[in-house]
């Protein structure tokens, strides 16, 4: 059968391709600045974006063939891709976890929100910031509560010499230094 005379569904699309899951049980934990994101995300949405395309899309149906109206075409696949998005950003804002790291300002123990400087048995020394799985950027150095160095890393102490599986074999790190962000003055 053709393509032309398959008919597009939104249940076609799956929710989650390439979007990082929250391990089967495990609370959504999240900054409060990773929280405002998502949220300010979410807003854009629904505010802004998706009423533009929904314009789009009627001014573009209003016009008759909608089978070679690209108008129409484009704004229908953009308006399932916002759709998802918004689903997507409602399910996580909905089990998000807020959890403030400056509470743990001057510590030296590692929990959520910490900045960790490391050495790797090599002598690489490395620094890394624990935070949510939807708020993590490898390129800052952000790295997932989740992921194999931060629950190395988690509880420990600065100085505690730690083992770090990965795909190559077992590492040896030692904890250089922890760090949080101040408490903002109330």
């Amino acid at each position: 059968m053709s393509k032309a005379f398959t008919r597009e569904s939104d249940q076609d699309d799956d929710d989650d391709i390439a979007l990082p899951s929250l391990p089967q049980g495990a609370r959504n934990y999240m900054t409060p600045t990773g929280y405002a994101r998502l949220r300010a995300e979410w807003f854009a949405l629904m505010d802004d974006e998706r009423p533009k395309i929904v314009d789009i899309v009627h001014w573009a149906a209003s016009n008759g063939d909608r089978s070679e109206n690209g108008d129409y075409l484009y704004g229908k696949k953009r308006l399932r891709e916002i759709d998802r998005r918004i689903r997507f950003l409602t399910r996580r804002l909905e089990l998000a976890e807020i959890v403030e790291p400056s509470i743990h300002h001057g510590r030296d123990q590692i929990f959520f929100g910490a900045t960790v400087t490391y050495v790797e048995e090599d002598g690489t020394e490395r620094c890394v910031t624990i935070k949510g799985i939807d708020e993590a950027d490898s390129a800052l150095g952000e790295v997932s509560w989740v992921s194999p160095i931060a629950r190395t890393l988690l509880k420990a102490r600065v100085d505690d010499v730690l083992k770090l599986v990965t795909p190559t074999g077992v590492i040896t790190i030692e904890v250089l230094d922890v760090q949080y962000p101040a408490p903002s003055p109330a």
